[in-house]
């Protein structure tokens, strides 16, 4: 229960964070989410992993086919050198799970090391 609050959480804290700040909020979302929320960091990871792999990838598709994808079959010949949207939202949805994932890792290391400190 606690990590599908927590991935909500992620999702919720880094869609708003992204709308005024930087791309890279989503790390701060993901790392202070894990941090308060006590998850093993194994299940941290995993949190943070899927909602921004959901978030991002929903959003790209949106995004995407608003413009009957034509900027993403540009942009998948320059990067991936095939004409792919499928594989570039794809892509994109993968890069910021892993930022996010990390970070919520990160959070939930921190945590555990305050605790241990704590307790000694």
């Amino acid at each position: 229960m606690k990590t599908i609050v927590s991935i909500v959480l992620i999702a919720l804290s880094a869609f708003v964070l992204g709308i005024y700040m930087p791309w890279w909020s989503l790390a701060i979302a993901a790392f202070v989410t894990a941090l308060f929320i006590d998850l093993k960091p194994g299940w941290a990871f995993l949190a943070g992993f899927s909602a921004l792999f959901l978030l991002w990838g929903i959003m790209a598709s949106v995004i995407s086919s608003a413009n009957q994808q034509i900027f993403a079959h540009k942009i998948s010949k320059l990067i991936l050198s095939t004409d792919t949207p499928a594989l570039l939202i794809f892509v994109t949805a993968l890069l910021g799970a892993l930022v996010a994932g990390f970070a919520a890792l990160s959070g939930s290391l921190l945590r555990k090391l305050i605790v241990n400190q704590n307790a000694s």
